[in-house]
């Protein structure tokens, strides 16, 4: 083996051990159990909310910007999340979250656009959401992995941000700043 081709072999190794234990320190919703306000997501998300959101691609430009209103409701442990987005484009789009509150501060939901069943969970102030999404971009739709997470500031505003990715590669971040009417 030459000299270059091990110096390849050993920073690939080095590479692939970065990325791991990169990985292994991804916050988790555990670590936000002590921070205050507790988030309750039945009682945030039941009434009117209203959001202003931004899409910035893996170079951090800003490609769209929207707003959200919603309309929320919950009977028992099954919620209803009705989204109207309005993006600046002009273009808009609805999404319906189905909810359900599980044990342990667990929840599920479905939407349309929604591949199978998003799972999140919730402790603390914050809340984190993991699903597939169908985006459609032109005259195809991408399905794209979410990982998206939700922060309690006060009993009005609830900041989030999202990661969006195909394959494991990042393609943007969606954040958007909830306020509760």
């Amino acid at each position: 083996m030459t000299m270059n081709l091990r110096r390849r072999a050993c920073l690939a190794v080095l590479a692939t051990a970065a990325i791991l234990i990169a990985g292994c320190a991804a916050p988790r919703p555990a670590d936000y159990a002590a921070e205050r306000p507790v988030l309750s997501l039945r009682d945030y998300f039941n009434g009117k909310v209203e959001a202003h959101g931004m899409f910035q691609d893996r170079a951090g430009k800003v490609v769209k910007r929207f707003t959200v209103v919603m309309d929320c409701s919950w009977r028992g442990d099954d919620g209803v999340l009705d989204e109207a987005f309005t993006f600046s484009d002009g273009t808009t789009q609805r999404r319906v979250w189905k909810l359900k509150a599980l044990p342990d501060g667990r929840f599920s939901g479905t939407a349309d656009d929604v591949i199978g069943t998003a799972e999140g969970e919730q402790r603390g102030n914050a809340f984190q959401w993991r699903y597939t999404l169908r985006q459609p971009v032109g005259d195809t739709a991408y399905d794209v992995q979410m990982d998206d997470w939700m922060y309690l500031v006060d009993g009005k505003v609830m900041l989030n941000r999202a990661q969006m990715s195909k394959f494991g590669i990042r393609l943007g971040d969606v954040t958007l700043a909830f306020t509760k009417r």
